[in-house]
């Protein structure tokens, strides 16, 4: 949908915990202890007081299976006012953009005036399944009063004594079984990506990122971690200055002994959360803030998962623009999440393409040639890492500090997620 011209919701801040590999130093941190520093360091650097909030939106992929609404949780943790709101989305990895449209089209509609939205995921926190055979036999035990003879019937339906113990996860698609990997080799293949320009694009990501940390781009919006073993995180921990092309050339494939996609050319796993505070445009200006940006329209799309599950942006951005009643040419920066280096290059070919404007787009021409100068100006996901629900409200805060701090006007976003969904929206300068 396009945003309301006549209440407009406002970004006013952001802030996010750095992203680190997963188990590693966030390991004793669930994805509701990442939301809460998160969303805490936000109050605090915007010095609003808690009470004010009136309803949170957070976003999450690995929920956790106990506390699964994680807004709630979190509310509650930091103990804003008991009427404070919360709901929990999940929409794979634009989980994060989700939760930050949802509450900016709350704000529209006139149900709050300050909301806090975003995302957490913690790997290092994902809990293993056990195989279904043996919960179908247990669970009456732990859930009942069992005699003798109901543990003699339980154990009588785990035989023969197989695939007992937990499968290792791995991110597929539930429908094809198709890891993500295997996605983003395929699309490689599909738009001609070779290996050196994926790790090419991979060394820009990290070469950017490391330029962003080193001037101070980034202080605004990430916070300092105090850990719960003791060492105080400060900084992204997965960017390398250091990489380089002839580096990333060395590391053997991942997905295929042929193929393309490497450790060094994809995003890691990786543990952290990042919050967003929006207000209606009169509320924040009552209170003496000043609104880094707005949206201007955001669009959400699916594919066939049988076809390119993560060319879903290819789709979604255009969409957005046309509500936003723009062109890319009219776009000062453009920043797209990098699940892998082969996927968001090959997103960059289809908008490049007349052939997919008018075979998936119903237009004549191409969207256009995205200026590498004016791509993910501050690094990706594949050089400061992807939390899965934490990414796109990472995006929003990046982008809107970066439109204030610049002077430039527009931003789009675009998003790649499992079930073949694409995730965009225009961000405008306040």
């Amino acid at each position: 949908m396009a945003s309301s011209a006549a209440r407009r919701a406002v970004i006013v801040s952001g802030a996010r915990t750095p992203f680190v590999r997963a188990f590693t130093d966030y390991t004793r941190l669930d994805s509701i202890d990442l939301a809460d520093i998160a969303v805490r360091g936000l109050l605090e650097r915007t010095g609003l007081a808690g009470d004010q909030v009136q309803a949170i939106v957070w976003g999450g992929v690995v929920l956790p299976s106990a506390a699964p609404n994680i807004a709630r949780e979190i509310a509650l943790d930091l103990k804003l006012d008991p009427g404070c709101e919360g709901y929990t989305v999940t929409r794979a990895c634009a989980s994060g953009l989700q939760a930050v449209t949802s509450a900016a089209a709350a704000i529209e509609r006139g149900e709050y005036d300050i909301m806090i939205a975003g995302g957490s995921d913690s790997t290092s926190g994902a809990e293993v399944k056990l195989p279904q055979k043996i919960v179908h036999a247990m669970a009456p035990l732990a859930l009942g009063k069992p005699k003798p003879k109901d543990y003699l019937s339980a154990i009588s339906q785990l035989a023969p004594f197989t695939d007992l113990l937990p499968s290792r996860p791995k991110i597929a698609e539930r429908t094809t079984g198709e890891v993500m990997g295997e996605s983003a080799e395929k699309m490689a293949r599909i738009h001609g990506i070779g290996r050196a320009a994926q790790d090419e694009f991979a060394a820009r990501s990290h070469h950017r990122a490391a330029a962003a940390i080193a001037s101070g781009r980034f202080d605004d919006e990430v916070l300092s971690v105090h850990t719960p073993d003791g060492p105080r995180i400060t900084r992204d921990g997965l960017v390398r200055a250091d990489t380089s092309i002839e580096k990333l050339a060395k590391l053997k494939p991942v997905f295929a002994e042929d193929g393309s996609v490497t450790a060094g050319n994809a995003s890691p796993l990786t543990d952290g959360a990042s919050a967003v505070l929006l207000m209606s445009e009169e509320t924040a200006l009552a209170l003496g803030y000043q609104p880094l940006a707005a949206f201007r329209s955001w669009s959400y799309v699916s594919v066939d998962p049988t076809d390119q599950v993560l060319i879903g942006p290819a789709i979604s951005m255009p969409r957005a623009l046309d509500k936003a009643g723009m062109s890319l040419a009219d776009i000062d920066l453009v920043d797209i999440h990098e699940a892998f280096a082969a996927q968001t290059l090959s997103v960059l070919s289809a908008l490049a393409s007349d052939e997919w404007a008018k075979t998936r787009l119903d237009r004549d021409t191409a969207v256009g040639e995205v200026d590498i100068d004016t791509l993910n100006v501050h690094g990706g996901s594949v050089s400061i890492g992807h939390p899965f629900g934490a990414t796109g409200a990472r995006m929003v805060t990046t982008m809107a500090n970066e439109l204030a701090r610049s002077g430039k006007q527009t931003a789009l976003l675009g998003i790649c997620a499992a079930g073949g969904i694409g995730a965009s929206a225009v961000l405008e300068r306040v």
